[in-house]
């Protein structure tokens, strides 16, 4: 079975940086796709962002482009996926959750529906 287990979140001001991971873990866990997703309070999850195994495709939403940045490294059985978070605003307080797909593409990757295992979240909150 694989776990997702997210850290890294926190309470910062405008204009910070955090760094978020997650640690995937299964016994047969490898060449996956993964990616970021984040719930503000009364709406709907939305994409951050998405990598591939080795890191050679990553796509982002619109909304963090040039402010996040995704990675990952791998070892047997075991990836850690980050998202570096820049020049943090309000508007990106939400509980920010990981997630793997069994396929290791980018392709749709915005959707949710594509993902197959999902952590517990990590809160992010940004004051003014």
């Amino acid at each position: 079975q694989v776990q997702l287990v997210e850290s890294g979140g926190g309470l910062v001001q405008a204009g910070a940086s955090l760094r978020l991971s997650c640690v995937a873990s299964g016994p047969t866990f490898s060449n996956t796709a993964m990616g970021w997703f984040r719930q503000a309070p009364g709406k709907e999850r939305e994409f951050v962002a998405c990598i591939t195994w080795r890191g050679g495709n990553r796509y982002y939403s619109g909304s963090v482009t040039d402010r996040f940045t995704i990675s990952r490294d791998n070892a047997k059985s075991k990836s850690t996926v980050y998202l570096q978070m820049n020049s943090l605003k309000p508007e990106d307080t939400a509980v920010y959750y990981c997630a793997a797909r069994r396929l290791n593409t980018v392709a749709d990757g915005s959707d949710e529906t594509r993902y197959d295992f999902w952590g517990q979240g990590t809160q992010v909150t940004v004051s003014s």
